[in-house]
């Protein structure tokens, strides 16, 4: 985790590398709730903060799943430019978001005139944990 955050430019505090290995260790989008429940030692201004900084750095992607609210996932991609755009689940039974990485995000052609910046695939329906 040391080397992820400085390869983004972030410096290195205990707070931040815990963070950044919750989201890493989930395999799957966490909501501000999840990290908070978590991370239980962390206050929850610095777990806000630091997700801030990790956005602002392209180290976390911001998934919008149309439930409770915004999931943090950790950007492969570490630039720029993202293209690490793929699928995501969203279990309505459970409120779980699952990453469906295997399964690109379809292209989109745009009218003339319009300029893409980012997209985002969310498929709603039950996981197969409740099924």
């Amino acid at each position: 985790m040391k080397k992820l955050l400085e390869n983004s430019g972030i410096r290195v505090t205990g707070s931040r590398m815990m963070v950044a290995k919750a989201l890493s260790e989930a395999g799957r989008p966490l909501s501000m709730g999840e990290l908070e429940e978590q991370l239980e030692t962390v206050d929850k201004s610095v777990i806000s903060r630091t997700l801030a900084l990790f956005r602002e750095k392209h180290l976390v992607h911001v998934v919008s799943d149309g439930g409770d609210g915004v999931r943090y996932e950790l950007c492969h991609s570490h630039g720029e430019h993202d293209d690490d755009v793929h699928v995501h689940f969203h279990c309505v039974k459970c409120g779980k978001t699952y990453c469906l990485e295997d399964i690109p995000v379809p292209e989109v052609e745009l009218p003339a005139g319009y300029d893409g910046v980012s997209a985002s695939y969310i498929v709603h329906g039950i996981c197969p944990q409740c099924r």
